[in-house]
């Protein structure tokens, strides 16, 4: 395309300044330019904001406490409508036997997410919340997607900060950014007409900043959006940075269309590169972008430490709601060291807010 190697040249002598990408150009590298090019340009931010040579991951479990859903994305594999046969609401027992089973194994991260369940109100939160910090004071309750936290406030009666307060003083910790898909409504109302917009995303996600509460941001593209939106949603994140700082890491990752009723083909590894690259070029303000190899698996996670990714996330003992979409991938603690260690990085052990446990 004429005027190609200009605007690569442009962007080049933006990012080596300093200077911050707008939408035209980040539009110009998802559309326009060659991966590798984007990749370079990534790679060299990674660099800079990571000059250990580090790798991160936290140990992990992602505990699906429900499937009963009342919002029935479309892209959803794993929810179930209330009543089904198989639909099902772990207790609180088996929930506490499932972070045993993680401490025994290290780990010191509780991803806890599930539907949006039309019976349980704060109160069972708190409870649960409370028991889990009294048993197991080690690990970090980083649970519940801005989804789910909106959800517990209408069905308790209570505003969506007061929720955010009394979950926190009952013990949560952080909140992922679950939930986030696009942060534009046009497609959102095509993939979840349910679920709550980007507005409301975002609000959670600000109040949880605004109580000291670290989050993570996330993307989940591939399925009816436009580059444009794609460029949107990593504007939008970034904008909420600038005003909180609360984002530890933006996590990007491809729609998984088996068993869904949205369907359609699944994105492309030079499709994952090149949104993880931008990502990392586009968020100068987020320290952390972390590669998928739960939906893209081990060769392409360590292919993404070369594309801006410096961590890789969870080793997650269990994970249900990807794998009900028919993608299984599975990795133990030392694969991922391994995996990290063969890429020619220092892998280390984190924590939620991404403290340095240990090196391997």
């Amino acid at each position: 395309m004429k005027g190609q190697p200009e605007m690569l040249r442009q962007i080049q002598g933006k990012l080596t300044r300093g200077d911050r990408l707008d939408r035209q150009e980040a539009l110009f590298l998802l559309t326009e330019d060659d991966l590798l090019a984007v990749g370079r340009l990534a790679d060299a931010i990674r660099r800079r904001k990571h000059p250990h040579n580090r790798v991160t991951f936290v140990v992990d479990r992602n505990v699906n406490y429900t499937n009963v859903c009342e919002s029935q994305c479309r892209f959803c594999a794993f929810y179930r409508k209330p009543g089904a046969p198989d639909a099902y609401l772990l207790s609180c027992d088996e929930i506490y036997a499932k972070v045993q089973e993680l401490v025994e194994h290290g780990g010191t991260q509780l991803l806890m997410q599930g539907g949006l369940h039309p019976e349980l109100k704060i109160d069972w939160f708190e409870s649960l919340f409370r028991e889990l910090k009294t048993r197991f004071p080690q690990v970090q309750i980083h649970s519940l997607s801005p989804a789910e936290v909106i959800h517990v406030a209408r069905l308790s009666g209570i505003g969506m900060q007061d929720c955010l307060r009394r979950l926190q003083a009952a013990g949560l910790d952080s909140v992922p950014g679950g939930g986030a898909e696009v942060l534009v409504d046009e497609v959102r109302q095509e993939i979840s007409p349910n679920k709550i917009g980007w507005r409301d995303w975002a609000s959670v996600m600000e109040a949880a900043h605004a109580l000291g509460m670290r989050t993570t941001a996330t993307m989940m593209f591939g399925s009816k959006e436009r580059p444009e939106d794609i460029v949107e949603h990593l504007f939008r994140v970034r904008q909420i940075q600038a005003e909180t700082g609360g984002f530890t890491a933006f996590i990007p990752w491809t729609f998984q269309p088996d068993n869904t009723e949205l369907g359609g083909e699944t994105a492309s590894g030079i499709d994952y590169l090149k949104v993880l690259a931008l990502s990392r070029i586009v968020l100068d303000n987020v320290a952390n972008i972390q590669a998928s190899w739960v939906t893209q698996g081990a060769m392409m996670a360590q292919v993404a430490l070369f594309f801006g990714a410096n961590d890789l996330g969870g080793t997650m003992l269990e994970e249900n709601v990807v794998a009900a979409a028919g993608c299984s991938f599975r990795m133990s603690r030392d694969e991922v060291v391994e995996l990290a260690r063969g890429a020619g990085f220092i892998p280390a052990k984190r924590n939620t807010r991404y403290e340095i446990l240990e090196e391997y």
